[in-house]
């Protein structure tokens, strides 16, 4: 379980190394919290930078991770930053953008496998033999608190206050941190495509299970399983899940892009999915925020 000191601790650590991101509001009791604008991309830069910093030592080896694109983007910029080596691994399926970027960023590149958890399992065998420090995409304390210290600035981003956030899920590591930011106090809730739905098959199992992935999102919300941590919280906290399926994913990107200007992945365009699809309906008055998770994507499609 992680308490929110952990993600007030995280915040502090954090100070003047990941991007405040600004909070539009959409309608009269609609705001989306634009963290696609955050550094690499994506809200893992915040999990990652905390994760490396909290660390003991970092070995000379410098870190590994694995990722479908979206955390090892942020294991690749954060170690730039921080001064490391990194060494990231993608499955071959991982979107060509998100690769370059990494590239980009002085990562070392290694694609391995069809989807993240065999990316995963490499990772892990090669920080093993050179001693690096390994970095968890979104089972790991400090990552989750890194990422939760997006909702401690929503509490000063929308003093007026709100009810319920929607938060795309995939391995759980954003999840579980905004729900120690802010639960009981906010509602959260899980959004999960119907092809990639960890969570809501572990709520339903009465443990963390594997589960086929595939689909639109997959590349950022395909994780085989839900981290240990983000399946504790939801259980604690009562976290119900709701699912959408690709087309309503499609459909909420485009409309993200028509109505707003605002270009996503397809996973964080999941999280909006779930208010236009009507998979998740609010009370009247209810004051919903959707967190925009992610931008790394091709937006030619949106053109």
């Amino acid at each position: 379980m992680i308490e929110t000191s952990a993600v007030r601790a995280a915040s502090s650590r954090l100070e003047g190394r990941v991007r405040r991101t600004p909070v539009m509001q959409a309608d009269d009791n609609l705001w989306f919290k634009l963290e696609q604008v955050q550094h690499a991309g994506s809200f893992k830069t915040r999990g990652m930078v905390n994760q490396i910093l909290a660390a003991p030592a970092v070995p000379v080896a410098g870190i590994v991770a694995a990722s479908g694109g979206n955390a090892g983007l942020a294991a690749a910029y954060a170690a730039r930053e921080l001064g490391v080596p990194a060494e990231v691994f993608v499955p071959v399926t991982a979107p060509a953008v998100k690769v370059a970027k990494l590239g980009k960023l002085g990562a070392r590149v290694v694609q391995v496998g069809n989807e993240y958890a065999e990316a995963y399992a490499a990772a892990v065998v090669a920080a093993r033999d050179s001693g690096a420090l390994f970095c968890h995409a979104y089972d790991d304390p400090n990552m989750v608190a890194g990422n939760g210290t997006l909702g401690l600035e929503l509490l000063d981003q929308i003093p007026s206050g709100f009810d319920t956030v929607l938060v795309a899920v995939g391995g759980g590591g954003l999840i579980a941190g905004v729900i120690a930011a802010l639960e009981p106090a906010v509602r959260v809730v899980a959004v999960e495509p119907v092809t990639a739905s960890a969570l809501h098959s572990a709520l339903a199992a009465g443990e963390p299970v594997d589960v086929p992935v595939s689909g639109v999102a997959a590349d950022s919300l395909g994780a085989r399983r839900v981290g240990r941590i983000a399946y504790e919280m939801a259980v604690a906290h009562r976290t119900p899940s709701v699912l959408v399926d690709d087309q309503a994913i499609v459909d909420a990107r485009r409309r993200l892009w028509d109505d707003y200007r605002l270009a996503v992945e397809h996973g964080t365009a999941a999280a909006y999915a779930a208010l236009t699809s009507g998979a998740y309906v609010p009370a009247e008055g209810e004051r919903v925020v959707v967190l925009l998770c992610g931008a790394n994507t091709n937006p030619a499609d949106l053109a």
